[in-house]
């Protein structure tokens, strides 16, 4: 092989590996935003119901892109069974509630509780 031949490969080669790595730096910026953007509405939307501060928003909006985070990487985990992954999810919801009881005082978190189980409910 010439080595132009060879160099055209390498040249395209790389070409579609900097493009395969753009577009996945692209989607996951925007998939970022998008979560950021949800969150953040989600938060303030918390903040109206439970009378949160400004504070404690802030800190539920991080709280929602943490655990967020953590179950779509359970959800999109191939190598568990559905019934691991319940299991893992209702862990993770645990560790979720232990941090939002720290965050909210006893009365704004039983009326999370009991928002949270009419959602579930009307889901």
């Amino acid at each position: 092989m010439k080595t132009q031949h060879k160099i055209a490969i390498i040249g395209a080669a790389g070409f579609l590996v900097a493009g395969f790595i753009f577009s996945h730096f692209y989607l996951h910026r925007k998939s970022r935003k998008e979560l950021l953007e949800i969150a953040r509405e989600l938060a303030y939307t918390w903040k109206r119901e439970l009378e949160l501060d400004f504070e404690q928003t802030g800190k539920l909006e991080d709280l929602i892109i943490e655990y967020t985070l953590k179950k779509n990487e359970i959800l999109n985990t191939t190598a568990l069974t559905e019934d691991e992954i319940i299991f893992k999810l209702k862990e993770i919801q645990k560790a979720e509630h232990k941090k939002l009881q720290k965050l909210m005082s006893k009365k704004q978190f039983e009326k999370y509780l009991e928002l949270n189980k009419k959602i579930s409910r009307k889901s």
